[in-house]
């Protein structure tokens, strides 16, 4: 709720409010009227000037909205003005000179709260920032809004569109035609045309104005109802954006729509009739899909479907390469799969049927003996059951014990309905030899084809893929040497088994080659570095973490080649999980989670293993897989080899949320606030949250913005979480957790879900992304990758010294390339950066938003260019023509600067990467023979092992170097800059190259366009 101080100023009578809520004695914003209204009741806004002096002024429009003033003002009434015919363009946020120079001051002002106004012929800059975000967006969307050409006495197109909706939806349940339709019938049409509000809040409007009306009846008449609708269902975030988008129509057409796409959401390939089909999906009035509008609707419909999903629709099936070795995957795992409850309970069916139907791709089965000489799941079994129960045992009953058999039938039945990739069942068992043998029998008897054995081809020297075992279950337990004379052979226990407490000393088991005949993959809880590829290494949480905290490389190389699983600690009676992040980041392929107790644990497990269509299985990052690579668990800076990245984030409003679950006593109001947590390597991992919403009900607007840098991207997970403000204490609303390379850029929609992992209907959050590289800006990461500062103060990576003659004077050779790498990047970056800023936009602006902003300056009054679009060299430039003014000018100088680095960075990029790549391949002759030159040179244990670990560090840095530095900045060049010419009748052909430009056609006029920058 914001005051107008208008009413203040003019003394006496109520202070009218507006606000983005329906509270009866708020007015409410949902449309540019309103906007208009509350700017000719004016406010107080502060000045900034380039002296850096603030003066808080008075602004109002006059009535007839052709004119602002401000006061008080040393000025004479006709100075202290400003004509809204002078008006260019209105700029949110801190972006022009202004703002950008005045350093302290400006820090201190909020970004949201924030806007300029561009004015006369010289390109003026008004600056303000409003007492809040709210007060910002009111005057920016008006102030565009009468840009475009204002208001009209029929009202925008958009407006038109609505009411005539809102009034053919009327006449459908207005059955008598007399105008008027029941409240229960008027609140019914409102819930069914506005899905996710709530009933109540619609029949409280109503018998609102009935009081205000004085009315005696409680029937809606057609202008109530559409009153109504408007003020309810209309979001103050969604109409901001529309207006800011289509200026004074308050609907998009196709073009309109097509820019959206493109400049926001990240889509250069939208098409003209895709935009169409996007029109006549979400717009829901008749007249609007016929004419191709998308209104204020239509719109809100597009923001909050899967179109706008904050998750890219491209991980919701398996997107990545499933033919690596198993060893090469993070697997879902579920740890005690059988119990439903805590970790004492008893076990169930259902824990299997969940844990299937999540994904999980790893089970845990305990089974003891039982009577009658017919194996039971361990956990549920007690001596003193009675007989009367054991002959139900093959029932899923809340009394009796589970069989062995009923629970294989069950994953049988179940194992590939969500995932076809590969299942393995973890056996603990501690039976009799009968017993097993009765077990190998059921396991065939019940798997049959499905049960992967090496009855046909033996096994590989390596683990197979996912793709080679899809549809396999595979067995992983205990097994007995290959060379194991006899039916039964001993073998260790020395690791804890499923539901049963560990014996206080490890003993001997007596296991059954039949079963042991069974078992693909054996588990161990040895760490020689010399496992079998076929095996599985059980650590407990407290072992792996110190592993991981002391010895992370280590760690990371070693579960290279082998399967690493980490259980819970047994001291967790209460179910509770270890944080999976923990052990992800040393490398650990499985971390077996309690699927049974929810929490933020298992929301962290949920956002990684749906990076790949939840098939339960997830690539790891390529620093764990590649044979000859360093990475430690414990980096605290920029990871060797992985450009670091800066992920910012906007959290516009949520929206329909619900109540906390059992508040029911604590009022209808909610103070909710949201928190984002990114999780990561050590370096990257950070929260920050919103300010509380006090008391604004289930519709909250934010509008605040954060930054992350992400140091590295494959291992980092985004958290959003919803919380009540209380004094007791904040209560769980709902939460999303995604992983970081499944974030799509724009404006999106992050589906909001319960506790369990249930979806919350209808509601959600509106957050605004972007993702930059932030390589060559910022502080150097000096406990990351190894840098050295020159004097022109840029940032240059240097490899490690190995102590190794013949091998640090092969290296010697990249100290070159590597410089001028970096030179072409930043100069590339810093020049692209130095255009936006001319432009007057931020730096996660795209290129074709500064063209887009460019265009109108080049246009005169009269509608003739200022400048003309020439090919040089194959390369688009803009030759300026007379009358220019000295900004805009300077605007194009720095377009010419940009393109220039652009063309170095094309033309060169290529033999740099080359150079880069020559030199990591000499230094990878030396790796067989490392230790040999070493030695040689005199290097032994420690030494010898730094140089081992600085040689792979170096063999890091430059396998990915070239790429990132060069080749991943050139290629964006090369899209960002290179897209079909076509101008005014003529088309050209592609240059050698085979570079394409693109061209934005204004009336009719034409003018360059680029999809995205770096």
């Amino acid at each position: 709720v914001f005051q107008d101080p208008s009413m203040h100023k003019l003394g006496g009578g109520r202070k009218k409010t507006v606000s983005f809520s329906s509270m009866p004695s708020e007015k409410k914003v949902s449309s540019a009227a309103d906007c208009l209204a509350f700017m000719q009741g004016g406010c107080e806004l502060k000045k900034i000037r380039p002296s850096s002096r603030v003066y808080c002024r008075f602004y109002t429009l006059d009535q007839d909205l052709s004119c602002l003033h401000w006061e008080p003002s040393k000025k004479d009434g006709e100075r202290a003005r400003l004509d809204v015919s002078t008006i260019r363009e209105v700029r949110t946020g801190k972006s022009t000179e202004t703002f950008l120079h005045n350093g302290p001051l400006c820090e201190q002002l909020a970004e949201e709260a924030s806007f300029s106004i561009i004015h006369g012929d010289d390109y003026q800059s008004l600056d303000l920032v409003a007492l809040s975000a709210d007060v910002a967006n009111i005057w920016v969307t008006g102030l565009r809004y009468l840009e475009g050409g204002g208001l009209t006495m029929e009202g925008s197109v958009g407006s038109r569109m609505r009411s005539e909706w809102l009034t053919e939806e009327f006449s459908k349940v207005d059955e008598d035609g007399y105008g008027i339709v029941t409240e229960n019938v008027a609140v019914s049409t409102i819930c069914k045309l506005c899905p996710g509000i709530k009933e109540g809040k619609v029949r409280l409007r109503f018998k609102e104005v009935q009081r205000s009306k004085e009315k005696l009846t409680s029937h809606v008449t057609l202008e109530e109802f559409r009153e109504a609708y408007c003020v309810l269902c209309t979001r103050p975030d969604v109409y901001f954006l529309l207006v800011q988008l289509s200026k004074d129509h308050e609907c998009l057409d196709a073009q309109d729509l097509r820019l959206f796409l493109e400049t926001e959401q990240g889509l250069p390939l939208a098409t003209a009739d895709g935009c169409l089909e996007l029109l006549r999906r979400f717009e829901p009035s008749a007249a609007g899909r016929e004419r191709g509008m998308l209104g204020l609707d239509g719109f809100t419909r597009y923001l909050q479907s899967n179109e706008c999903s904050l998750m890219d629709p491209e991980h919701q099936g398996v997107c990545q390469d499933m033919n690596q070795p198993l060893s090469h995957y993070y697997i879902s795992q579920s740890h005690n799969s059988t119990l439903l409850h805590h970790v004492h309970g008893r076990a169930d069916l259902g824990g299997l049927v969940r844990a299937l139907q999540a994904g999980c791709r790893c089970l845990e089965l305990g089974v003891t003996d039982g009577p009658e000489g017919e194996p039971l799941l361990g956990v549920d079994y007690c001596p003193d059951v009675s007989r009367h129960n054991h002959h139900h045992h093959h029932h899923n009953t809340s009394h009796g014990p589970v069989s062995f058999k009923s629970a294989l039938e069950t994953i049988n039945k179940l194992a590939f309905l969500t995932s076809q990739c590969p299942l393995l069942v973890y056996l603990c068992q501690r039976c009799s030899p009968a017993q097993q043998r009765t077990m190998a029998k059921i396991l065939k008897e019940v798997l049959g084809s499905r049960l992967y054995t090496f009855g046909l081809g033996g096994r590989t020297p390596t683990l197979p893929s996912p793709e080679q075992l899809k549809g396999r279950i595979l067995i992983v337990g205990k097994k007995l040497p290959p060379d194991q004379d006899g039916s039964e052979g001993e073998v260790s226990e020395e690791d804890e088994e499923i539901g049963v407490p560990p014996p206080p000393q490890p003993r001997r088991l007596c296991l059954h080659k039949e079963l042991s005949d069974l078992v693909a993959i054996a588990r161990t809880a040895s760490r020689s570095f010399y496992l079998p590829y076929w095996t599985l290494c059980s650590l407990g949480e407290g072992e792996a973490g110190r592993l991981s905290n002391e010895n992370p490389e280590d760690l990371v190389a070693f579960t290279k080649r082998t399967l690493t699983r980490v259980r819970p600690s047994s001291v967790r009676l209460d179910s509770s999980n270890p944080n999976p992040q923990g052990y992800w980041k040393g490398g650990v392929q499985l971390v077996a989670l309690n699927h049974q107790t929810p929490g933020a644990m298992l929301d962290l497990h949920r956002g990684r293993f749906m990076q790949n269509g939840g098939c339960g299985y997830v690539l790891r990052p390529t620093v764990m897989r590649d044979e000859v690579s360093y990475f430690s668990a414990h980096t605290q800076g920029c990871v060797p080899g992985v450009p670091p990245q800066m992920l910012r984030i906007k959290v516009i409003s949520a929206h329909n949320l619900p109540k906390p679950q059992g508040s029911g006593a604590k009022g209808e109001v909610i103070d909710p606030y949201v928190v984002l947590e990114l999780h990561g390597v050590p370096a990257d991992c950070a929260e920050q949250r919103t300010r509380t919403a006090a008391q604004n009900q289930d519709d909250p607007l934010f509008d605040e913005t954060f930054e992350f840098q992400v140091n590295m991207p494959e291992l980092a997970l985004l958290r959003f979480v919803v919380l009540d403000d209380d004094y007791i204490g904040d209560d769980f609303i709902g939460q999303y957790s995604v992983a970081f390379e499944c974030l799509q850029p724009g404006y999106r929609n992050v589906p909001l879900l319960g506790l369990a992992g249930d979806s919350l209907p209808h509601a959600g959050l509106l957050v605004h992304v972007t993702v930059t590289n932030r390589r060559g800006g910022g502080k150097a990461q000096r406990r990351g990758l190894s840098v050295r500062r020159v004097r022109r103060g840029r940032d240059y990576v240097s490899l490690r010294n190995t102590s190794i003659k013949a091998v640090d004077e092969a290296f010697k050779q990249a100290s070159g390339p590597i410089r001028e790498a970096a030179d072409l990047r930043e100069d590339a970056q810093s020049t692209i950066a130095s255009f936006k800023e001319q432009c007057g936009l931020p730096p996660v602006a795209t290129l074709k938003q500064c063209i887009q902003s460019l265009a109108p300056r080049l246009q005169s009054p009269e509608g003739t260019m200022g400048a003309s679009l020439v090919l040089k060299d194959g390369y688009p430039c803009l030759q300026p023509q007379a009358g220019l003014s000295e900004t805009t000018r300077k605007l194009l100088s720095a377009y010419d600067t940009m393109m220039a680095a652009q063309k170095q960075l094309i033309e060169n990029a290529d033999g740099v990467q080359e150079k880069i790549a020559q030199v990591q391949r000499e230094g990878m002759d030396f790796h067989e023979e490392l230790s040999r030159l070493g030695e040689k040179e005199g290097l032994k244990g420690r030494k010898l092992n730094k140089a081992v670990e600085s040689f792979t560090w170096n063999i890091t840095v430059l396998k990915v170097l070239g790429i990132h530095d060069v080749g991943l900045v050139t290629n964006t060049a090369i899209i960002s800059i290179n897209l079909t010419l076509t101008s005014s009748g003529c088309n050209s052909a592609p240059s050698q190259k085979q570079t394409t430009y693109c061209i934005w056609t204004w009336g009719n006029k034409t003018h360059l366009l680029m999809p995205h920058s770096p």
